[in-house]
């Protein structure tokens, strides 16, 4: 295995990965929970919660969470991946039969979430696309990171600017357009439509964000950072964070900084498509690596890493949390539940996530107390080494 990181023994966890998997559980479910009880996917949320406190709450998690959390796990996603394949090696097993079966459970996985609990399935993409890091991983780490970077930036950077110069020509061409009709459709059909018709909903809000128009920037912009997560556990540098203190630090500051600047573009400029892409495709990774960064540097201070701890707990059961977070909110939101879907208010949402997300800590740390996988992460195990795992402590 090229690169500088050292070996890994099979009980050895990083526990700032585990508090990363913990804390994009989180921000992915700030992103979710709107498209969980509204057709977010069909209107403009800016213009739905103008103000008040859904307002500033919707903006919040906007600027703070939107893009930034989907980057984190497919840097998560590759990162892990080199890990396996290290411990495959030590192992005498071969990475890519493993991984290959790793990847195919994934994609079982993640069809059964997309069409038969939540349309915003992002296991799809992970598992299809994963299956090209394979033509990569032995890599050398910087030229991982070196690629991934490339081929993130030289794309989005010449998108970017050709909307943000056709927004400064004609910005009402740019404006986020609400699909009514299909903002209707969904509405009726969560509400108060049968299973089998809920299900047919899925699948074409599915579609709408994962088809073949959009599959070269799906590709673009989850696969880069599977590159760059896989560069960065060869070289090290969240294995060793001592060594790399002030480097990760100076990384830090100007990723939040110039991330924050970038993230409330849309609402210090001009509201449009354009601003919205740059603020996603660039000011979410931007805090992407500044969450990274920080959660590297704060477990290595004792102290304030105890408060954080909580999060390592929902890190590693993060697939039964993020399967966990669809189930029991489609089930508040759909016809076969409570209904509510489309009838509260962003604020409500956001406390209700709050409480879930509360209640995942706690059932997460009693889990993890009692059992060495989450639910999920042992049928994964299971079918990725083809041996039934030791599930008790």
């Amino acid at each position: 295995m090229n690169g500088t990181m050292i070996s890994l023994q099979e009980n050895k966890r990083i526990v700032s990965i585990d508090i990363l998997r913990g804390l994009a559980i989180l921000g992915i479910f700030l992103v979710n929970m709107p498209a969980f009880h509204s057709p977010l996917l069909y209107i403009d949320g800016a213009r739905r919660w103008p103000g008040g406190w859904d307002g500033i709450l919707y903006r919040l998690s906007d600027v703070m969470a939107q893009a930034s959390f989907y980057p984190l796990f497919a840097f998560l996603f590759g990162f892990g991946a080199i890990i396996l394949a290290i411990r495959s090696e030590e192992k005498g097993i071969a990475f890519p039969v493993l991984f290959t079966k790793r990847l195919s459970f994934l994609l079982v996985l993640g069809c059964i979430h997309a069409f038969f609990i939540w349309h915003g399935d992002i296991l799809i993409n992970y598992a299809v696309f994963g299956f090209a890091l394979l033509f990569f991983y032995q890599m050398k780490g910087k030229t991982l990171i070196l690629v991934g970077t490339v081929c993130y930036v030289l794309p989005f950077a010449i998108l970017g600017a050709l909307l943000l110069v056709m927004g400064s020509i004609d910005s009402e061409g740019l404006a986020i357009q609400t699909d009514s009709t299909m903002m209707k459709r969904s509405l009726e059909i969560y509400q108060s439509s049968t299973f089998l018709q809920i299900v047919n909903q899925r699948a074409l809000d599915w579609y709408k964000v994962n088809n073949l128009a959009n599959s070269g920037i799906l590709f673009l912009s989850i696969f880069p950072f599977f590159l760059i997560g896989a560069g960065v556990a060869k070289q090290g540098y969240l294995l060793n964070p001592v060594q790399f203190r002030k480097k990760l630090k100076a990384i830090m500051i100007v990723s939040l900084l110039l991330g924050l600047a970038i993230k409330t573009l849309p609402y210090v400029a001009v509201y449009h498509f354009g601003t919205i892409f740059v603020q996603d495709y660039f000011g979410g990774p931007l805090l992407t690596i500044f969450y990274i960064t920080a959660v590297t540097l704060i477990v290595e201070k004792n102290g304030v890493s105890r408060l954080l701890m909580p999060l390592s707990h929902v890190g590693r059961m993060s697939m039964s949390n993020y399967l966990f977070q669809s189930i029991v909110c489609t089930s508040i939101f759909y016809s076969y539940g409570l209904g509510l879907y489309g009838s509260i208010s962003y604020t409500t949402g956001f406390i209700l996530l709050i409480a879930l997300f509360c209640l995942q800590l706690l059932l997460s740390r009693l889990w993890m107390s009692l059992y060495k996988y989450g639910p999920v992460e042992y049928i994964w195990r299971f079918v990725t080494y083809g041996k039934r795992p030791l599930m008790r402590r």
